[in-house]
């Protein structure tokens, strides 16, 4: 089947570098995380050439064309897939997200009804039947992070487009329903994030639904998915009382007032909530414990752990993917976003923390790290392509060097020069022109 022929077929391409003045070395594959390296070997050309289109790699013909840009290089990146089962909540929490950050300036339904719908689903059938049938692009800025974001389908039928976007990224979210927990299409969206060795945070989603339980969510997440996952909060209440969360780390409660939830209260942990919050603490401290050495030796000596000792240790542990920090809430009222941005800056990895690796076919395959660094060669991954108005429209994970409008680049599969006309910042099915974009960003170019 050819969605069979796309997973095998992906990974693999022949590309060139071409230094400074030309001169050129053979290699294999496309930056692809170590993990994965191991399944991604040479095809015939005849299949490469049948899936060139997905496949494309990208470089300079020459450094001459990068410039430097230290306010870029100041700003964190955060690349991350929110990715669930059907109907878990993936497009409402992206509203939220893009809502909270200010991309938006409204909140829409999912379904349409008030004949806008999601920003997220562009496409009418998906606003008519309330599902993401294509995965769409966006970024936003939150505090002093950019954050490149991809909502991908639930959908079983349309799991290829999450498989192009987890390759891409840096991290992901797994939403979870609070009520369902871990259903099938979780087990596959697993899968895939440990194929790509893609760290993830955990968000506990529709806790106000009757019925949640978020104790039996994070232990389908130990038992089913064999994740080493805690909770870094707690609800405060459940279903129609569900209010704020609690932050295990800071010990601080948080509740989300206003018509949109934008005003964040901070406060005191409830009295009545005090004894749960010590208990779920020490848990997530043995979690910990059992994977970081250093919040291991201080829990041996009976020694508590600080706030920041906790963070580091947490960010640690998820960006080698020893550990799932598991935050709580629910996107349709608001609750939570803020909290789980925070989250996603505070522990996910930057593009340069995340090991990418290319295969030098004149050394039997042996593997050669991407830099992430801008002054070198462009290396970038064509990973989707979409048909628009206005003509082909590429997708691209650039993994080192710089694009810059006006740019000469090579399609490594066909050898063909290409200029760079445009490059956009996708925003759903908007688009905001650039000069210019970094390695680690995730931007389009028309062609």
């Amino acid at each position: 089947p050819f969605s069979k022929l796309v997973h095998k077929t992906m990974a693999t391409s022949v590309l060139r570098f071409f230094g400074p003045r030309g001169g050129a070395s053979a290699l294999a594959s496309s930056a692809t995380h170590r993990c994965a390296a191991s399944s991604y070997r040479p095809i015939s050309n005849a299949a490469t050439k049948a899936i060139s289109a997905n496949n494309l790699l990208l470089q300079t013909s020459s450094s001459r064309f990068f410039s430097s840009s230290e306010d870029l290089d100041a700003i964190k990146r955060r690349n991350i897939g929110i990715s669930a089962h059907i109907d878990s909540g993936k497009t409402t929490l992206t509203e939220r997200i893009l809502f909270y950050t200010g991309r938006i300036k409204s909140i829409h339904d999912v379904r349409g009804k008030d004949g806008v719908g999601a920003k997220m689903d562009s496409m009418d059938l998906e606003r008519e039947k309330g599902i993401t049938i294509q995965s769409a692009a966006t970024f936003c800025r939150w505090k002093d992070a950019h954050i490149n974001i991809i909502d991908t389908p639930g959908h079983v039928d349309f799991t290829i487009e999450v498989e192009r976007a987890l390759r891409v990224l840096d991290g992901g979210i797994l939403v979870l329903c609070g009520v369902s927990g871990v259903q099938s299409q979780s087990l596959t969206v697993d899968r895939q994030m440990k194929r790509y060795n893609v760290p993830r945070l955990a968000f506990i989603n529709k806790l106000d639904r009757q019925g949640s339980n978020p104790n039996k969510v994070i232990n389908d997440l130990r038992n089913q998915l064999k994740l080493n996952a805690s909770a870094v909060q707690l609800p405060i209440g459940l279903e129609d009382k569900h209010t704020g969360v609690v932050d295990l780390i800071r010990n601080k409660s948080y509740k989300f007032d206003g018509e949109r939830g934008e005003n964040v209260v901070e406060g005191e942990v409830p009295d009545d909530m005090k004894d749960l919050v010590e208990e779920k603490r020490m848990e997530l401290i043995e979690k910990l414990a059992d994977v970081d050495d250093e919040i291991g030796e201080l829990f041996l000596m009976e020694e508590e752990p600080t706030e920041e000792q906790l963070k580091e240790a947490i960010r640690r542990q998820t960006i080698a993917c020893k550990f799932v920090p598991v935050f709580m809430g629910s996107a349709f009222k608001n609750k939570g976003v803020q909290a789980l941005l925070d989250g996603v800056v505070d522990y996910l990895p930057e593009p340069s923390e995340k090991a990418n690796f290319a295969l030098d076919r004149s050394q039997d395959e042996k593997e050669v790290q991407v830099s992430c660094n801008k002054d070198d060669p462009l290396l970038a991954l064509a990973f989707k392509l979409e048909e628009t108005p206005f003509g082909q429209l590429t997708y691209m994970r650039i993994y080192q060097g710089m694009l810059k409008k006006g740019n000469q680049i090579h399609n490594v599969n066909d050898g063909k020069k290409i200029k760079l006309a445009r490059i956009v910042r996708m925003h759903s099915n908007d688009m905001e022109e650039i000069e210019e974009a970094h390695a680690g960003d995730v931007v389009a170019m028309f062609g």
